[in-house]
């Protein structure tokens, strides 16, 4: 006969079950002031990055870090000689004393590491983008429900200034019937900047490669598809999960949209050779909201920069650049409303970071403390990732796919 325990499992969820019955482990309640300790899974280009940024914010200690490879656990411990490092991520998730973890490993691992460390009592800062497909993205569900677990979804857009004064903007007595939204990603640089070198020490005396693939294909060892995981559709959703993930996450939370009804999406590879994925694209999203969300990215030219937002309605346009300055021009009056929140131009963020992830961080420590949801929670990181994998998807299979809300699978 079943045990309670084991049907309530069952019924429930693995996560929820265990709180219901006091078993699972949580981290200690925080007060306003105090500390949080955190770790690091995945000490990568992304991941040391915003490690710093999470150490620069107030009352932040870093306690750990674990990645598959040791070159990046020495360069971490270089700069802080009393840090942990370990080559199982697990070991990490084993010390109780941590509060949080920050995981910015290759996006087909973050089911496997997000699961676990939910498990263990950690709250998550999730590196973008979220889940490599809906099948990961619901484990990661699953595992989140009941737990009482705070997560931030590494989509800083999200935590922008200029989210406040875009919504004043888009009311219906400004945009009228908003229908079209049109948003660009352009850099002129071959394989969008990520090529890398291999390193000398890139063997498998030096690397996990099993924990490396995680659930995907198995190949034998590939120092190139560890160093240039974007290159490879095992391990990545090209700049369609790099970059048009945070303009999408942007605007699914400021016009509350949701899962595409249908996606499709075109491209090619005209100057990176070596990269499966597409180095120019253009994806057509079809909301249920009546609108058409479109983006196009290309790595032949600059002229859209990181980031450029249009937002159409028959009474008006919204027009949102990469420096985060914002637009909004008149159809009856054909006249232009002064910018909003100015910036100075930065250089492209490919893999370090901007003002926004520094807020975006911020954000998440203060909801660790308040236990209040953060500006980019799980929901809104599902509905981005899939919308994401649909557009991948659609390239690969040559066709347009749709979503089964009631299944939650893409057909």
């Amino acid at each position: 006969m079943a045990t309670r325990r084991a049907f309530m499992q069952k019924a429930l969820g693995s996560s929820a079950a265990l709180a219901a019955y006091g078993l699972f482990p949580s981290s200690r309640v925080l007060g306003a002031n105090d500390r949080v300790r955190i770790g690091l899974i995945g000490a990568g280009g992304r991941g040391s990055e915003i490690f710093k940024v999470a150490l620069e914010c107030p009352n932040v200690e870093g306690v750990a870090a674990a990645d598959i490879y040791t070159r990046r656990l020495d360069k971490l411990k270089a700069g802080i000689p009393a840090l942990q490092t370990y080559g199982d991520f697990r070991k990490l998730l084993d010390d109780k004393s941590i509060d949080a973890v920050l995981i910015a490993t290759p996006q087909h691992l973050h089911a496997l590491h997000f699961v676990p460390a939910i498990q263990a009592g950690k709250d998550i800062y999730q590196e973008k983008t979220m889940a490599f497909n809906p099948d990961h993205g619901k484990r990661m569900r699953k595992a989140l429900e009941g737990s009482g677990r705070i997560v931030q979804v590494g989509v800083q857009t999200t935590s922008s200034p200029t989210i406040g004064r875009v919504r004043e903007y888009l009311k219906p007595e400004h945009m009228g019937m908003i229908t079209q939204l049109h948003t660009f990603h352009y850099r002129n640089a071959p394989y969008g900047g990520w090529k890398r070198p291999i390193p000398a020490d890139c063997d498998l005396q030096h690397v996990d490669w099993k924990a490396f693939e995680g659930e995907a294909k198995e190949h034998p060892f590939d120092p190139n598809r560890l160093i240039n995981w974007r290159f490879f559709w095992d391990y990545s959703g090209g700049n369609v999960f790099e970059n048009m993930v945070h303009q999408v996450g942007f605007w699914f939370k400021v016009l509350d949209l949701k899962i595409p009804q249908k996606v499709t999406m075109v491209g090619a590879n005209y100057f990176s050779p070596e990269m499966q994925p597409p180095d120019i694209m253009d994806v057509s999203m079809v909301q249920r909201e009546k609108l058409l969300f479109t983006w196009n990215s290309m790595f032949g030219n600059n002229l859209f920069g990181e980031g450029y937002d249009a937002v159409l309605g028959n009474k008006g346009t919204v027009l949102r650049d990469e420096d985060d300055n914002v637009r909004y021009i008149s159809q009856e009056r054909n006249s232009e409303a002064p910018n909003v929140g100015e910036a100075p131009r930065k250089a492209p963020d490919i893999v370090g970071v901007s003002d926004t992830t520094a807020l975006h961080m911020q954000n998440f420590f203060d909801c660790v403390r308040s236990r209040k949801e953060t500006d980019c929670p799980f929901e809104l990181g599902f509905r981005s990732a899939v919308a994401c994998r649909m557009a991948v998807d659609s390239y690969r299979q040559g066709r347009t796919l749709s979503w089964d809300e009631a299944k939650e699978e893409i057909v």
